[in-house]
């Protein structure tokens, strides 16, 4: 969801730095916030989406890995959508894969590989991505505004 649908799904003004718009970051930044619908999700790759935390707006990268025809074991991730080596907001445009069992994003520009689970970068330790709980909600996607 961008800032301005989100914007007008709250019935708010088109400035982002409306008192409304302030009041509802101020208030929810750490809460649940619905960033999406499992239709504007793609299966196996990633979706860019704007959250509001503590810290400020952040854009999220969102993983959706299905769990197969039964659809049980449905996954999903999210983490952060800017790529430190790069400087660039690319992460949800990275290659989904795996690396020693353990699901990954490759960084479209450098192709450093992110753990989807923690957000760590395979080849430095010292680079790991902030991560937030996400849910299905019926057919909405919910991510928590705190990371961890």
């Amino acid at each position: 969801m961008t800032a301005t649908a989100l914007k007008k799904d709250m019935n708010m003004a088109d400035s982002p730095n409306s008192e409304a718009f302030e009041n509802h970051a101020s208030e929810n930044n750490t809460a649940w916030q619905k960033v999406c619908t499992k239709a504007d999700l793609v299966e196996y790759s990633g979706v860019a989406a704007w959250l509001e935390t503590a810290d400020g707006p952040a854009q999220v990268a969102i993983f959706y890995l299905p769990g197969g025809q039964q659809k049980q074991g449905d996954k999903l991730y999210a983490l952060d959508h800017h790529d430190p080596f790069s400087n660039a907001n690319v992460i949800a445009r990275g290659i989904v894969g795996d690396l020693k069992g353990a699901p990954v994003v490759a960084s479209p520009i450098y192709k450093q590989h992110f753990r989807l689970e923690d957000g760590q970068c395979l080849e430095d330790e010292s680079v790991k991505l902030r991560t937030w709980k996400i849910e299905f909600k019926g057919d909405e996607v919910w991510v928590e505004g705190k990371p961890h």
